[in-house]
């Protein structure tokens, strides 16, 4: 406990509330896209987090993205915050895990630690919870992300494993949100109270699952394939996979390669044994042992 009870003295003593300005300035909000479907509403926020702010300008610097303030004026929007939320996030969930988990190893721990605090997991609890309804923003194309990435979460119930784009936007307001709460109350163990129901389901070593192209890597280095990824997505926002010099996989997105990139993986994992026939059984079995699929 010596190493994260001294991480957790560090954020401690570094962060201090008068870091924090006092006022937000006063911002011209004619040209907003979002005020009226977004207005910010700090009551209803508390009652979503079950925590009352002593200073509310916390919060609302908490929910107001960059491109709602002017660029003089960069230090009150959430970037600030999110930077304080997202070293607080890492050491809570260090030190639950090192607790939880006394016999699991670092490599371990950080993977599931990561899985835990990415993009697509914190953009999860912003749309649980509603958190993104109050993000003051002009962002014209983000409510249709929020709208897609919504829906798409329901195909995947725990992690997509990078199958789909979550909007780096919803998981900024969960951890400014984490950030602001920190702030205000100077506490680890006040915000880990208030945020560990909040970020359920949380991520555990039975339910944890590996990114389909770190997972193909080690099937096909397992059964002596010949692996190939076709970067085609400047031209067709796709990426093709062979192994053995045949196609065994593909997949599509125009907005982000990596998507398409994990698509192509997810879909040769799932269409592969028809290339190595009598080698499936080895590749179950792998797939099983290692998380791809549920028993």
């Amino acid at each position: 406990m010596g190493a994260v009870q001294a991480a957790e003295e560090e954020i401690i003593t570094t962060l201090h509330l008068h870091d924090v300005k006092p006022t937000l300035p006063s911002i011209d909000r004619s040209t907003s896209l979002t005020d009226h479907d977004h207005h910010l509403n700090l009551e209803e926020v508390e009652e979503i987090i079950r925590y009352k702010f002593e200073n509310k300008v916390l919060l609302q610097e908490a929910f107001t993205h960059p491109s709602f303030v002017p660029a003089e004026c960069a230090g009150s929007s959430y970037e600030r915050l999110e930077y304080v939320g997202d070293a607080v996030l890492n050491l809570l969930f260090s030190r639950e895990q090192y607790l939880l988990y006394p016999d699991l190893a670092p490599g371990p721990l950080t993977r599931l630690r990561a899985a835990n605090v990415d993009t697509e997991k914190l953009a999860r609890v912003a749309i649980k919870h509603g958190l993104h309804r109050y993000l003051r923003h002009r962002k014209p194309l983000l409510e249709e992300q929020i709208r897609e990435f919504a829906r798409a979460i329901h195909e995947y119930p725990l992690h997509s494993n990078g199958l789909i784009d979550a909007p780096k936007n919803l998981a900024d307001i969960v951890e400014s949100t984490i950030g602001a709460v920190f702030m205000d109350c100077n506490s680890i163990d006040i915000v880990w109270k208030v945020f560990k129901d909040l970020l359920e389901p949380i991520i555990d070593p039975k339910t944890i699952k590996r990114h389909p192209a770190s997972q193909l890597h080690e099937v096909c280095q397992k059964n002596n394939l010949n692996l190939r990824f076709v970067d085609l997505w400047e031209e067709k926002h796709t990426v093709e996979v062979f192994i053995n010099d045949q196609i065994v996989g593909r997949g599509t997105y125009s907005l982000k390669k990596e998507v398409a990139h994990n698509r192509a993986a997810k879909d040769a994992l799932d269409n592969m044994w028809n290339v190595i026939g009598q080698k499936k059984d080895n590749v179950e079995d792998h797939l099983r042992d290692n998380g791809h699929w549920e028993d």
